[in-house]
């Protein structure tokens, strides 16, 4: 019973993080309503498998700075990824309590980029607050920097990760529906030929769906809404979030896989490339 009560305590602890990941990500993510209807007009209660955000390997906004509220609730580092191309590292999480969504927290490894990129962040870094990290909602404080166009395109040329930090600051990248709670659905693919009928745009990156039955994990995500956003000299059209989708197979002891797929989630973050 008291292992019971810290469980429960703590995820209620993250419930304000939580629902402002939530509004912050529905808030310059119009396809998002857009999907949660259309879901619910099919009866459908939509369960989220993970939540994604993106930060720069760098002190003060590490991994383990990102992490720092959800460690504390419970949450436990289960495995660690390293996408080299992309220059990232990543880590996600569970927690004990059957039913809350994982987490996927990546960053980028600024040490590799080119010399004009990395000032670029070491500069946007420094203007944060002093202890802006022990904020209980550090992980969704979003942009804390000021950064013009041209510092913006610049990260652009040479990473879309890093522009998408660089723009957005710290929020959920994205919110991703457990395809296995859809009832009327018999596949991943027939959700994806859905979300087509309604207009949505869907990353092809690798295929439409990454992953396979093999591989215990299938994924496909839209590709993100483009929001204005406000830089120090104008105004530019930006990819901002997108809607991903997941489904999960069972291990030979038939729980079912929780991990993630390196190659897959590799194209998925294309989802919020530019053109």
């Amino acid at each position: 019973m008291v292992i019971l009560v810290t469980i429960m305590s703590s995820i209620m602890s993250l419930e304000p993080l939580f629902t402002a990941l939530w509004q912050q990500y529905v808030a310059i993510t119009p396809q998002a309503a857009k999907i949660i209807k259309l879901l619910s007009d099919r009866g459908e209660s939509v369960q989220n498998d993970h939540i994604a955000l993106r930060t720069y390997a760098l002190d003060g906004v590490d991994i383990e700075d990102l992490d720092r509220a959800f460690v504390s609730a419970g949450f436990v580092p289960t495995e660690s990824y390293n996408f080299q191309t992309k220059k990232l590292d990543a880590c996600h999480y569970e927690h004990p309590r059957v039913g809350v969504p994982k987490v996927f927290i990546s960053a980028l490894r600024v040490n590799e980029l080119s010399d004009e990129a990395a000032a670029v962040i070491h500069g946007l870094v420094e203007q944060m607050p002093k202890g802006a990290a022990a904020q209980p909602l550090f992980a969704a404080s979003g942009r804390p920097w000021q950064i013009d166009s041209a510092s913006y395109q610049l990260l652009a040329q040479e990473s879309e990760y890093a522009a998408w930090v660089s723009a957005f600051g710290f929020r959920a990248n994205h919110f991703t529906v457990l395809v296995n709670s859809l009832t009327s659905f018999a596949s991943l693919e027939e959700l994806n030929l859905f979300l087509l009928s309604e207009g949505l745009t869907l990353n092809t990156a690798g295929g439409m769906i990454k992953g396979s039955p093999e591989q215990l994990l299938e994924q496909s995500s839209t590709m993100a809404d483009e929001v204005e956003v406000n830089f120090t000299d104008r105004t530019l059209p930006v990819p901002s979030c997108y809607y991903e989708f997941a489904r999960r197979y069972n291990l030979p002891n038939g729980e079912p896989f929780s991990g993630f797929i390196p190659t897959s989630a590799d194209r998925i973050f294309e989802s919020t490339n530019r053109g």
